[in-house]
């Protein structure tokens, strides 16, 4: 039998089978349902795009996969060489892997070892964020803050190895002038923190960040696999403060193919790239450079510019402000929008309980959790599907 996700097997409820999805839509053997998370954050383009679909059909009569040990292929340096072009500054260097926890674990991994690459050996510790998730793997849990998902790691005690602060500019500079010599990166969700309860933050804690940065010879990484690819209403967060490394995933084939990719600039590369094997990048996901998903990447990049999605998107910011402007009701903590993402943070979690079958009945999948009813919806979506969306997530404190 299947073990579902972040589910308590025995009590959980059974979930809905799907047997067809196309557009923004999912559908059961009894009717079709907006996708306002977009399988947690992925499908940008909605199902059954027949360009998409075309890209990784016409591959698999090729290949579908090939090793990259000893071996490449067309569209993982297709994939890269675009990916260079597309990036901002000097990020360059495409190390592919399968998921986007393991390309954090990858950055955090080439962090660590380009100083002791420089025989620095005392620059262990990583500098992170409160309500931070970055993959359920043991180093992304570890650099994580978040007791909901993370609370396995409980058996080992604190980390002397992580340390967390608020997104506020003050507790940044405590943290650099107390462990700046220890710190080998300073890894964040920028401006918008997903699981951690859709947080959003201003980019002038980013600019310092990098301010700071520079000045203590630490490297900064952007964990983008969420926000990536106009999440938060810029093309990458990475477009507006440059970081060492950068991290994607989700978005990037379109949520058609599990991949992800960990960028890194000119500095980190040089810093592996020697007469020494031992400085070498030891490190190797079995399906990193997939051929069908370095396919369905470059597509789905070529679609992202071609149709102008960032306009898309501010289109569907401009519509949730609208249909939310004036929104309240006393359970409700916050209301908070940023480009493609909104999110009505309630004070009581129970006060959310039902609304996942509400949602379903009014034609919306929805997956609310803990304080949080979200919405992050394909990038296709038309007015009247997201009005729908917007409004069923009124109509629940209206009822």
């Amino acid at each position: 039998m299947i073990w579902y996700p972040y589910q308590q097997m025995k009590t959980m409820g059974a979930p809905y089978e799907i047997i067809d999805a196309s557009g923004v839509y999912l559908y059961t053997r009894e009717q079709k349902l907006i996708d306002s998370v977009s399988s947690w954050w992925s499908v940008i383009h909605g199902y059954k795009h027949p360009e998409l679909n075309e890209a990784i059909t016409a591959q698999v009569g090729r290949f579908s996969h090939v090793m990259l040990g000893g071996l490449t292929h067309e569209p993982a340096q297709a994939l890269s060489q675009r990916l260079e072009q597309f990036l901002p500054g000097d990020l360059d260097y495409c190390f592919f892997s399968d998921s986007g926890s393991v390309a954090v674990e990858v950055a955090l991994k080439m962090a660590l070892q380009y100083y002791m690459n420089q025989g620095d050996t005392r620059r262990t510790m990583i500098l992170a964020l409160e309500h931070a998730y970055h993959g359920d793997t043991f180093k992304t849990m570890e650099a994580g803050d978040d007791e909901d998902y993370h609370f396995v790691l409980n058996a080992y005690g604190p980390s002397p190895h992580v340390v967390h602060i608020p997104t506020r500019i003050q507790a940044l500079e405590e943290a650099f002038g107390r462990y700046h010599n220890r710190l080998n990166c300073l890894l964040v969700e920028p401006l918008l923190q997903g699981a951690g309860g859709m947080r959003m933050y201003d980019v002038s804690f980013l600019k310092r960040a990098r301010e700071l940065c520079d000045q203590y010879g630490v490297l900064l990484i952007f964990d983008e696999v969420a926000t990536g690819f106009g999440r938060t209403g810029n093309r990458f967060v990475a477009d507006l403060v440059l970081p060492d490394i950068l991290v994607l995933g989700k978005a990037l084939t379109g949520g058609y193919i599990g991949h992800a990719v960990t960028v890194a600039s000119q500095k980190v590369y040089q810093g592996f790239y020697d007469d020494d094997p031992a400085h070498a990048l030891m490190h190797g996901p079995t399906f990193m450079g997939n051929a069908l998903a370095c396919s369905a990447a470059l597509k789905s990049i070529e679609l992202f510019e071609r149709e102008d999605y960032m306009s898309k998107i501010r289109r569907i910011e401009a519509v949730t402000r609208r249909e939310l402007e004036g929104f309240t009701d006393p359970r409700v903590k916050e209301v908070r929008i940023m480009g493609g993402c909104v999110c009505v943070e309630v004070l009581d979690p129970a006060v959310l309980q039902g609304y996942q079958q509400f949602a379903c009945q009014r034609g919306v999948f929805s997956r609310p959790f803990l304080n949080y009813m979200y919405a992050m919806v394909p990038y296709v979506i038309q007015e009247e599907e997201l009005v729908q969306v917007l409004s069923t997530m009124k109509a629940w404190f209206q009822r």
